[in-house]
């Protein structure tokens, strides 16, 4: 049986440690190579080997993401020039991407060590940002300063002008993000197995009102207009420039930007389905625990009860 290399992505804040000490321990049963950012070498055991974040990807066969959709993306971005299959391990709240519940872990790392698992490919948006080169495998955003005025741009489409916005928010969306920031302001859901490129406006005060669908092969210029607002630039939820009131963001599609390792596909689009169901319910969380059977409820209250002291 063929060993990998293990990379390991950590969430940036939260207590990974419990998680990355089964993964350890696994590793140390079957001699599988394990590699972490420099910066994150103090929150490892001496086992994993720190690396230049530059090489994580190209030191290692599988990406291992620890933490929720945001790190998940961060792993995927980060493997974009030599894409690396990426298996999330779900320490978020949500979480669509990541599909391993931590006791699932070991026996989904020794379906990994077998090979018995399925990639899932994913595209991305490589985009100019006044200049500068950055991908989004799920949207791209500009978003207005509360109380400074209204986001204020053209849309080019092929270099043919289409129109203005002025907005809240402007999002432009690969498939997969369409269930993210795009269907918060109020977008459409598109399947993955599209190709496509969604560009939705929140909270629109005049000019385009509507989310408008793009073919992969047509390329997207969003220019600021002259008196927009000042504009804060998000990649996948992180800001990237902040402040800016010029400027364009050019957009093209990539597919197969990105592998996802799935284990059991059908299992994680059933809970992807009721994730996204669940968006539109109008209901705090323990509202929603009324919503279970007893015995289901008893077993969560066990589970959130404080160890002993």
């Amino acid at each position: 049986m063929d060993r990998i290399r293990l990379g390991l992505v950590l969430h940036p804040t939260r207590d990974v440690s419990p998680v990355v000490d089964t993964i350890a321990a696994w590793a140390a049963r079957h001699e599988v190579a394990l590699t972490v950012r420099e910066q994150d070498r103090q929150r490892v055991p001496e086992s994993v080997r720190p690396v230049p974040e530059d090489h994580l990807p190209a030191g290692a066969d599988v990406l291992v993401s620890i933490g929720g959709d945001g790190t998940m993306l961060g792993a995927l971005r980060a493997a974009v020039p030599d894409p690396k299959p990426v298996l999330g391990v779900h320490l978020g709240k949500l979480g669509f991407l990541v599909e391993v519940e931590p006791p699932e872990l070991p026996a989904a790392l020794d379906r990994l060590l077998a090979g018995e698992y399925t990639v899932e490919s994913h595209s991305c948006l490589a985009c100019d940002v006044c200049g500068d080169d950055v991908v989004a495998f799920n949207d791209i955003a500009l978003i207005r300063h509360p109380g400074q005025g209204f986001v204020s741009a053209t849309l080019a489409v092929n270099g043919q002008q289409y129109g203005y916005y002025r907005c809240d928010a402007l999002v432009v969306s690969t498939p997969s993000g369409s269930t993210a920031y795009s269907y918060a302001a109020g977008g459409p859901l598109i399947s993955p197995a599209t190709r496509a490129v969604v560009v939705t406006p929140s909270a629109p005060m005049s000019g385009i009102s509507r989310s408008v669908v793009l073919s992969p092969d047509e390329r997207v210029r969003l220019e600021l207009r002259p008196g927009s607002a000042p504009v804060a630039i998000e990649v996948d939820g992180q800001v990237i420039r902040d402040g800016s009131t010029s400027g364009a963001v050019d957009i093209g599609y990539r597919a197969d930007a990105g592998l996802v390792v799935r284990l059991d596909p059908a299992r994680y689009q059933e809970r992807s389905q009721l994730k996204l169901s669940l968006l539109d319910l109008p209901l705090l969380p323990e509202q929603l625990r009324e919503l279970l059977p007893e015995n289901l409820r008893r077993q969560l209250g066990r589970r959130e009860m404080p160890p002993p002291r």
